[in-house]
């Protein structure tokens, strides 16, 4: 009998633990993100003298490039990070085609954005960024976006970040842009350094990407793509960005000789 009783407890113990533990994964399906966060640090930018706008990220996620950054020559760029929408980049372009300034894009995208779950996970955590071909820009951070995350707009630029070690990434890569000589793609190049510095995105690094337009700006014959340059998976893709992009510069200084 005293046998008979110490199975019925030992099985009520282990049916116990494991209804506990259906009950938690249960839980986490309802309050887990659909998917993952991209934390991320990105700069928009506009360069007055030759007419160029670009973008540039990076991030903590294989392949960053392909999700978080848009551009369209003769209409503008943008960024759309943390819980990313990547029909934003489409929407804000054919808003700035049809002549809306970035200030008006940003409303408009949110207010269109269905958010069919009211936590975290859908607009409240979303951040992107819209610049027009004149360099004006308009940034938007989601309250819930994960910490740290923020925006600083300067001087034909944005800088805007999630998951990051604190503000100083985003006023450092704004600063860098606004210091650096050369051509605009070497300005984006300085501010993702001067973010990674001044320490990035807290979960370290894997990707990176650039994009810079302009109506006929292309080596080939029409041609609107200044510079795409994707790493999608290094252990300094920074690092890795800056070489495509002293080889592209080598090139541009040839074609000019």
């Amino acid at each position: 009998m005293r046998r008979q009783l110490h199975d019925v407890l030992r099985i009520g113990a282990v049916t116990a633990v494991a209804f506990a533990w259906v009950a938690s994964q249960a839980l986490a399906r309802q309050t887990a993100a659909p998917w993952p966060p991209v934390a991320t640090f990105s700069i928009v930018g506009y360069d007055p003298a030759t007419g160029e706008v670009g973008v540039a990220v990076q991030s903590r996620v294989f392949s960053v490039g392909n999700g978080v950054i848009w551009g369209e020559a003769g209409v503008g760029v943008v960024a759309t990070q943390a819980i990313v929408d990547v029909s934003y980049g489409p929407q804000a372009l054919t808003l700035l085609r049809e002549g809306l300034s970035p200030t008006e894009v940003v409303a408009r995208v949110l207010a269109d954005d269905p958010d069919p779950r009211p936590e975290r996970w859908t607009k409240q955590g979303r951040q992107f960024s819209v610049m027009n071909v004149s360099g004006e820009v308009a940034t938007h951070t989601g309250p819930r976006a994960s910490e740290w995350a923020g925006h600083r707009i300067g001087r034909y630029t944005s800088a805007q970040g999630n998951i990051l070690a604190g503000p100083e990434v985003v006023d450092e890569m704004v600063r860098a842009f606004e210091a650096t000589d050369g051509h605009l793609s070497l300005r984006l190049l300085a501010a993702l350094e001067a973010g990674h510095a001044a320490g990035g995105d807290r979960r370290g690094m894997q990707s990176a990407a650039m994009l810079v337009v302009k109506e006929g700006g292309g080596v080939w014959l029409n041609n609107d793509v200044v510079l795409r340059l994707q790493v999608d998976d290094h252990e300094e893709p920074i690092r890795e960005l800056r070489r495509l992009v002293e080889m592209a510069d080598a090139r541009r200084e040839r074609r000019r000789r």
